[in-house]
This record gives C-alpha cells, structure tokens and sequence, in this order.
C-alpha cells in the first residue's frame, strides 16, 4: 500500500484573508474642488493654469505668496479650499484640517465644507489614520455633491469594517435599490457588501452577491478588475468551506470553486492566484491529473510570487499521488534546486537594496517634475531581479514610504537650487548697489544741468511781459527781437527829423517814417491775441517743466537717502534666506537618509519574508522528498521499468 504523501503547506488561509479583506474600492481621487467658472484675479488664473498641469508645488508656491500680497481677494475661499486640497495631496492631513476647520469657522459654503471633509477623511483613511477619519466623515453635512455621496457611503463602510463591525457595514451598504438615499448600486457597494455579509455570517447571501458580480459583462478594465477580485474570493471561500451539508442546495458555496476560478482572465493581476486555486480546486476532488494542467502553466510564469513557488511543490505532489514516484522526485529535486537558486538571487536583491540602488533607480526610472502624493511607481528598478520587487513596489505601506523619500529629496533639490540661487542674487544687488553709487553723481549733475534756476529766470521773464502786455494792450511787450529792431528804429528816425523842422528833405522822410511807425504798430496790434495766448502757454509749459524738475530733484534727494536701506533691506532677506536654508539642507538631508532606510527595510523585510517562504517550500520539498525514498527503491526501479517498456 502507497504510502500518502505530506500535502505541502498552502497558504489557503493567507490567500483567503486577501481576498475577504475589504479595501477601500472606489475611483481614484479627483483633484479637490472644481473651478469651472469667471476668474476674476489673474494670479488666481495663473495658480489653476499650474494646478491642472498637476504642478502643485509650484501652484502651492504662487497661491501663498498671491495670498500674502492680498492678490486673490475675489476667490479667496476657493483658494483656501485649494491650499488645503493641495496640502492633502502630502499626506499633510493635519494642517489640511486646519486650513478646512478655519473655514467652517468663517462660515463657508456648505458645500465647500462638505467637500472639504469628505477629502480630508479619505486621505487620512489612505494613510492608516483611522480615527482622524472617522472623526472628519462625521463632519460631512447634507451638501456634499452627488458624484461623491457613493464614495462616501464605501468610506464609511470602510472604516467600520477596519473595525471589524461588519454588521454596522452591512446595514450602511445594504439600502434598497431606487430609495431616497440610493440609486442602483455600484460594483464596488456590491463587492464590498459581499464580503461584509460574509464577514458578518451571512454567507449565503454574500456569495450571492459576490457571484452575481463575478458573472456580468464589464465594459472597462477597471471594472473586470473587480469581477476577477470577486470570483477569487468566490473560489477560495468555497475552496475552503468543501461540500459543507449545513448549506442549503441552492447556496452558491456548494458550487465546486474551480467554477469560480475558470471566469478568471489569464491575463489578469489575479490569475496566477487563480491558476493555483484551481489546482487545488481538482486535489479537493481527487483529480490529480486535472491539477496538473494549471499548475504547470502557473509553473512556466517567471513571476516569483508566491503561487508560483507553491505550484513548483504542488506539481510533484500530484504526480505522486498519480503513482509517478520517480518524475514526482525529479521535480522535487528540481524545486529544491530552484528553491536555492532563487534564494541566491534575492540574497543579490537585497544587497542591491541595502546599497542604495533601489531607491536610486526608482527615482531615475520614474522621472517627475513635482512632488505630491498622487504620483505613483510605474516602473520597475534598473537592478538585477527587478521581478523580486514587483510585488513590494506595489504595497501600500511601499509606496507611501518611497513617496515621502521622494519629496524629500525634491525638497533637499529645491532648497539647493535656490541656495544656488541667492549667491547669484548677493552679486545682482552688490552689481546694482555699485551701479547706484557710481550713476547718482551722473544723474545729480544731469539734473542741475537742467537748469531749475534759467527756468525760474524765463518764467519770470515771461511772467513779466504777460502783465506788461496785459496792461499795455499794444502789443509792444509780446514783439519779437526783430519787431523791437524796427520800433527802435522808426523812434530814432522821428526823433531826428523832429530835430530839423521846417527842412523839406526831413518832412518827406517824416511822412514815410510815420507810416513805417504806424504799419508797425497795427501789425503788432493784430498778433497781440495770438502772442499773448503763446506767451501764457509757454509760461505754462515752464511751470509744467519747472514742477518736473523740483519733483526729480525730490526724488533723488529721496533715492540718496532710500536706496542705499532698501538694498540694506534686500541683503538681510537674502542672508535670512540663506540662514534659514543652511539650517533646512541639513535637516532635510538627514530625514531623507533615515526615509531612504525606512524604505529598505520594507523592501528587505518583504525579500526577507520571501526567503523565509522559500526555506518552507524547500523544507516541504525536502520532507515530501525523503517520505518517497522511504517507499524504498523498488517502486522507482518499478516505476522505470515501466517507463523504458514499448
């Protein structure tokens, strides 16, 4: 009689806690708020024009010095809801809440409010802060939009079942369809409804619920996704519940699971899982041949999980159990062999990690110009066994950590960058300060040169002649040099023929010089409007011209005194500057050395707990190995004589 073969140790109950573990299923996060309307501030334009460019630290930046400067008066709620929305982004709940506590305080609009909430109590569920949630989904009011009451209603669901009240989940889930309060269900209320009726002991009705999912037609990978998600925890719950006769005929748990498992696309995340399970699934019924077809496909996957490794045990163990002692030893020993190699291998990987190459490479290989914590790891590293680490880079508790390690080292990149900066801001003010000292006398002469004093001696001059004219109203005082030449010379006339009276030479002249005098004189009488409105608008423009330059004159008086202060004032903010990044870079970079090694010690532990697995695969192998040898060795020589027949 064979002796039975010790089945190898599956992770059933590990596989099974996975898929009944209820996360948090519901679209990604949108940006907080929506600013589709009139921007009536130009810097509050030019903060959205970065923000949807997905540039939040530049857009924090520019928000918070516009609201220093008072430059987003008419938007300034909005730009709160913003800054916090972006503070959220780093995983910065507590000051977000702040920013949104402030605001309730102000009374803002209800729907600010709400959104503001349902935002921060999401963030802080993401990050592991589960009361802190709680305590903001509870603020939530009545004014939150409807594209988010369904993610709200699976937040709330979420964090009660963190709590492992899955009834309270249950009653939050489970609302009538076409009620007040909903509309049809999601997937996702479906899937995470499922699973909190099973928790709760309702698991009838769960696998129900679950198997009505794991059959409709989806139209997006998001959503087959969450199909193949259902049908895996279907087929393992079923795996491990057997043909239990508690259950009624109809319930979906007496099913045989590996009907579950053949609706799992190959190609998707969770088929590896799935090509496991349904191994497992033909064991449960006796058909050892039927396994094998899964699991060497699952076999011939470089995927390094933990499937893979189980069907590299598993495929032996059948062959065994079908009589095929000497292949089934063959492939133990392959298994052992493989076994060890790999464990070489992740030795290599850890080393790597330990050096510093896995952070390196990550942030080489997955370039971006801003920090924030939406940004995610869509390549793997440039190391030997990248595969190790497919699995690790896409846990949550990785991804946070490489995400913090990854601002810092922007934040250590900007703080050197701008103390790169203000050295070359020192010697811009010492070139200005140098150019001020030697410009000034330049511009004090030019300014003298100007002639304040002939200024004042023209206006005075006309000033003069307009009262002169004015009284006058001959004209006399508005004529021209040349005017003046002839009036001087027609009186000198006179005055010599009024010396020879009664000589007929002179009164002929006399007649002619009377006429000159007089043709002179109405001449003059004519222009005197004109040349008194050109006076007294030349009179104008030397007032206009002599303002000007007293007020130049103020102003370099009042440039002698100011500059040199404020250039005084520029120096001590770029030496504050200075201090204040001196004292950041280190701080800064020693924060960044201890997130480099928090992110390797979970990459380690996971390769390590890898290794740990690969120590119980191999021992399984080895224990399993040594139960074929002591069948003795007739039954390979027996086994070989039949292979070697015709």
């Amino acid at each position: 009689m064979m002796l039975p073969v010790s089945l190898p140790v599956r992770p059933l109950v590990a596989a099974l806690g996975l898929m009944l573990s209820a996360a948090l299923c519901a679209a990604p996060t949108p940006k907080v708020n929506e600013f589709a309307h009139e921007i009536q501030d130009p810097y509050y334009g030019n903060t959205l024009f970065e923000y949807y460019q997905d540039h939040d630290f530049t857009t924090l930046t520019e928000l918070m010095a516009s609201q220093y400067f008072g430059r987003v008066a008419h938007h300034a709620d909005e730009a709160e809801v913003l800054r916090g929305g972006i503070l959220l982004s780093y995983g910065l709940h507590r000051e977000a809440g702040e920013v949104f506590e402030h605001l309730i305080d102000k009374g803002v609009a209800p729907g600010i409010r709400d959104r503001a909430w349902f935002y921060l109590a999401k963030i802080r569920y993401q990050r592991g802060y589960l009361e802190q949630a709680e305590a903001a989904v509870n603020r939530i009011g009545n004014a939150l939009p409807q594209e988010l009451q369904e993610p709200r209603l699976l937040l709330q669901a979420n964090l009660l079942m963190a709590k492992n009240d899955y009834t309270g989940a249950v009653k939050l889930l489970d609302v009538p369809q076409g009620s007040a309060t909903s509309a049809t269900p999601s997937d996702y209320i479906t899937y995470n409804l499922g699973i909190a009726l099973i928790k709760s002991g309702n698991q009838q009705r769960g696998l129900q619920l679950l198997d009505q999912l794991g059959q409709a037609p989806q139209a997006d990978e998001e959503h087959r996704a969450l199909r193949d998600r259902a049908n895996l925890a279907l087929g393992f719950f079923t795996l491990s519940a057997g043909k239990a006769t508690n259950l009624p005929t109809n319930d979906p748990a007496r099913k045989q699971p590996g009907i579950y498992f053949e609706r799992i696309r190959l190609n998707s995340k969770e088929s590896s899982k799935a090509l496991l399970g349904m191994g497992w699934a033909s064991v449960a019924s006796k058909d050892y041949q039927q396994a094998l077809i899964p699991w060497q496909e699952l076999a011939q996957r470089d995927t390094n999980d933990t499937a893979e490794l189980e069907a590299r045990i598993a495929i032996p163990y059948a062959y065994a159990e079908l009589g095929a002692l000497g292949q089934s030893a063959r492939l133990y020993n392959d298994a052992i062999n493989s076994f060890n190699q790999e464990d070489v291998k992740l030795d290599e990987s850890i080393a790597a990690i330990k050096a510093g190459q896995l952070t390196d490479t990550l942030l080489a290989d997955n370039p971006g110009h801003d920090m924030g914590w939406f940004w995610n790891i869509r390549a793997l590293p440039s190391m030997p066994h990248a595969s190790h680490l497919a699995h690790v880079l896409a846990q949550h508790e990785f991804q946070e950590a490489f995400k913090n390690y990854r601002d810092l080292q922007f934040l250590t990149n900007n703080l050197q960058q701008w103390h790169d900066k203000l050295g070359v801001f020192e010697d811009m003010l010492e070139n200005r300060r140098k150019a001020f000292a030697d410009r000034l006398p330049q511009v004090m002469q030019q300014a003298s040169a100007s002639g304040i004093s002939a200024l004042k001696a023209r206006q005075t001059v006309l000033l003069k002649k307009e009262t002169e004219g004015e009284v006058a109203a001959d004209g006399i005082a508005f004529a021209d040099a040349k005017q003046l030449e002839l009036l001087a010379r027609s009186s000198s006339a006179r005055q010599l023929i009024d010396q020879h009276p009664g000589e007929a030479e002179f009164t002929a002249a006399q007649q002619k010089v009377r006429l000159v005098h007089g043709a002179l004189l109405w001449q003059l009488t004519q222009d005197l409007t004109q040349r008194e409105w050109d006076t007294v608008k030349n009179l104008n423009e030397i007032t206009e011209q002599l303002a000007r330059a007293r007020q130049l004159e103020a102003e370099l008086q009042q440039a002698q005194h100011d500059e040199p202060a404020r250039f005084d004032q520029l120096e001590q903010r770029i030496h504050a500057m200075a201090d204040t990044i001196n004292n950041m870079l280190p701080r800064v970079a020693a924060l960044s050395r201890q997130q480099q090694q928090a992110v390797q010690d979970i990459a380690v532990a996971e390769l390590s707990h890898e290794k740990g697995l690969l120590i119980q695969y191999s021992t399984q192998a080895r224990f399993a190995l040594a139960q074929l040898y002591d069948r003795g060795s007739g039954d390979f020589r027996q086994e070989d004589a039949h292979a070697q027949q015709p």
